[in-house]
């Protein structure tokens, strides 16, 4: 492989995404906030960098997934940034959940520096970053995107170009919107079948193959019967992505009753401490807090 790939933000997910393209033989550089984190690339054959100025100057395709919009702008917009180093005619794709209007931003910031900027948010949380099954959602230029599609096939499956710049960010919302009412649903359907005195993962086996099904039934209930509350993906960046996804719907104009619902209980428990667990720690609240937290 020719491409050298700079990978920025080592988190619980960019980890798995990075080592998935190391195995696909692409050479990788490395930058995250705390170098601790990205220790296991490291001894896997990664290079680290010191700062994402580093990391874009090496790079033919500069990948960055870290958690807020701030740190996104900070990453790509700041004088040590991806924009104000990278290569000319190389390629910066943000797969961060962000905001559509910021991906545009970047878009038009990277075009005048001959740097092809695609936002790419993922869904498919820990397991598909681990099993490079993710689903990618991509917003950007047609020839852009058919140049890192390789790139991308290393980390995901269902890989679709949606549209311009923000296309990707857009599609995110809608699954944002999706999950946060199903993430409502699942956690009431178990707490449910433990007040009925039924084994819920019993109740699991019949209704996970109906109608019912989803990826939230399938991987995260069974988290919730065990009382297993590690983040998959955190709860402070899904409340992140919901205010994101309510102030993008706000400005078309619509409303988002579930979304709100969802974001309103989601708040409650980051109120309570449990920022850092992951989303299916929905279930502490409609339970009453009684499962042994892991």
């Amino acid at each position: 492989m020719s491409k050298t790939v700079g990978f920025i933000g080592t988190g619980v997910m960019g980890k798995s995404m990075a080592g998935h393209l190391m195995k696909a033989g692409y050479p990788v550089v490395v930058y995250n906030r705390t170098k601790e984190r990205a220790q296991e690339l490291l001894d896997a054959g990664a290079i680290w960098k010191d700062t994402p100025a580093e990391v874009a100057q090496t790079a033919d395709v500069i990948i960055t997934i870290v958690g807020y919009p701030s740190d996104v702008e900070a990453v790509y917009l700041e004088e040590d940034g991806i924009l104000s180093n990278a290569k000319p005619g190389s390629y910066a794709v943000d797969m961060t959940t962000s905001s559509p209007l910021l991906a545009e931003k970047l878009y038009e910031e990277g075009k005048k520096k001959d740097i092809h900027v695609l936002d790419a948010p993922v869904s498919g949380g820990d397991v598909g970053a681990k099993n490079g099954t993710l689903t990618i959602m991509v917003g950007g230029d047609q020839a852009d995107f058919d140049a890192v599609k390789p790139v991308l096939e290393a980390m995901g499956q269902n890989i679709i170009l949606q549209g311009p710049a923000g296309a990707g960010q857009h599609t995110k919302m809608c699954n944002q919107i999706a999950i946060a009412s199903n993430m409502m649903g699942v956690a009431e359907a178990i707490v449910y079948a433990e007040k009925a005195g039924l084994d819920p993962e019993q109740v699991l086996g019949s209704i996970g193959s109906g109608a019912a099904g989803s990826w939230s039934l399938a991987n995260l209930a069974p988290r919730m019967i065990k009382g297993d509350f590690e983040p998959g993906f955190y709860i402070k960046h899904f409340i992140k992505d919901m205010n994101i996804a309510i102030e993008s719907a706000e400005a078309m104009g619509m409303n988002t009753p579930g979304l709100t619902l969802a974001k309103s209980l989601y708040d409650k428990l980051s109120e309570q401490g449990h920022d850092d667990k992951g989303t299916q720690a929905i279930y502490l609240l409609l339970a009453g807090e009684r499962k042994t937290l892991v």
